[in-house]
């Protein structure tokens, strides 16, 4: 008997911000054209003090990095839900990493047949066209990259239409 063929995945970086939040909803919708899966990824990262040299202060770092991540989780969660609802109408999983969001997320490119990003995050100049998290992944991605970028009317008024979506081919190298 032969096994049932793997849905297409596409993994979707988020970090929360509205661009994610597009990012997500395009990702979703791509999935429902093909059949395919969702990975929501969000990276997390904690830099522990170097020069803490008590047992204390490293209890004290685990407790916070425990805080963090969780504070990821529940992020994460809350900005699928805030894209997408509760039942998107296609398997959507969410991962949290820890570690710096390009790499997080050129590692989950190996692995996919689609990458999607938001045009940029939270950090940055707001009026770059392209955050450094998405150049990056865009760069040195394993697979199809799509950028959702804003719509039109979002640019001059800041509304909350549909982003639309820009692809690069896969294979960039690292």
């Amino acid at each position: 008997m032969s096994e049932p063929p793997i849905e297409p995945l596409i993994v979707v970086g988020v970090d929360g911000s509205g661009h994610s939040r597009r990012a997500v909803r395009w990702a979703v919708e791509q999935a429902r054209l093909i059949g395919g899966r969702v990975h929501a990824v969000m990276a997390w990262d904690w830099n522990r003090n170097p020069f803490a040299l008590g047992m204390a202060e490293a209890q004290f770092a685990e407790q916070v990095a425990s805080t963090a991540e969780e504070a990821a989780r529940r992020k994460l969660a809350d900005t699928v839900t805030a894209a997408v609802g509760a039942s998107p109408g296609v398997p959507v999983f969410r991962r949290v990493e820890q570690g710096p969001p390009a790499q997080i997320l050129v590692d989950a490119s190996k692995e996919a047949e689609l990458m999607v990003v938001g045009t940029r995050g939270y950090g940055g100049f707001k009026g770059a066209l392209l955050g450094s998290v998405s150049q990056q992944v865009v760069q040195y991605a394993a697979c199809t990259v799509v950028v959702v970028r804003e719509s039109r009317d979002e640019g001059r008024e800041g509304g909350a239409g549909e982003g639309q979506g820009e692809s690069r081919g896969g294979g960039g190298s690292a």
